[in-house]
């Protein structure tokens, strides 16, 4: 066996999130069951490069995994079959460089957080993106994104649950843009405390709907508490898109 890195899609809708759970499914077990079929029904353990929550997507999850030596087509195509039907897909593969790991090689992780900003509701993307009616200013979300910029205690945007042991972090990029009728957050740091994005989602939102002058965001940062901030956004708008690595991962 040798160690592969995988880039790995996923639809979070039915799943319990990436950890594997005692109740419901998680993208962890589908991902290992299937490694399984391929090595000798001896279930190896997939470790990702962030646990992503029930009902949050991933477009690029980096998972590291040992598997037989085969070529990296071969082993992107023999787990897709095995994972089949769930909707969770690797998408390219390769040996994993000496030394590193999924998830403390990382330097940086990018989120995406989708807005459905129309008066429908949303019937084809249901289950991936936030419906709100009311209409968002964008540009008042991004100036008061711009007071989050830098390296702060993100304690009042941290969940209770958190367990990282410090609430300090740095984000690097913070932007609200509009494509028609959805508002694109897209937010990356080398890491992020858990809730970190939905949380600062829900507090910018308060800003697009007039209920929070921009300078509230700023406020709240500084308050280093919860409370203060706004409703933590739901998974379903959230999509992991890429991890990034000193060392560029050779996949094919």
């Amino acid at each position: 066996m040798i160690t592969w890195a995988l880039e790995v899609e996923y639809d979070g809708t039915s799943f319990m999130g990436w950890q594997r759970q005692k109740h419901g499914l998680a993208i962890q077990q589908v991902v290992e069951e299937a490694a399984a079929k391929i090595c000798g029904e001896t279930m190896p353990q997939a470790t990702a490069s962030g646990r992503t929550d029930a009902g949050v997507h991933a477009l690029g999850q980096v998972v590291q995994i040992d598997l037989p030596d085969f070529p990296p087509h071969r082993i992107r195509e023999a787990l897709n079959y095995h994972m089949k039907p769930h909707p969770v897909v690797v998408l390219r593969a390769g040996l994993a460089p000496a030394g590193w790991n999924a998830r403390f090689s990382a330097i940086s992780r990018t989120y995406r957080y989708v807005i459905s900003n129309r008066a429908a509701f949303p019937a084809v993307e249901a289950g991936r993106v936030w419906h709100v009616k009311q209409r968002l200013d964008e540009a008042a979300m991004q100036r008061a994104a711009n007071l989050l910029l830098g390296h702060h205690d993100f304690s009042s945007f941290r969940a209770s649950a958190c367990q990282a042991k410090s609430p300090m972090r740095t984000l690097d990029e913070l932007t609200i843009t509009r494509q028609e009728e959805r508002l694109i957050v897209h937010a990356k740091a080398r890491s992020f405390l858990h809730h970190q994005v939905r949380n600062m989602v829900g507090s910018l939102k308060m800003v697009g709907e007039g209920r929070w002058p921009e300078s509230r965001v700023g406020d709240v940062l500084e308050a280093k508490n919860r409370a203060v901030a706004g409703p933590t956004a739901p998974p379903e708008g959230l999509y992991l898109v890429s991890i990034g690595y000193e060392t560029d991962l050779l996949l094919t």
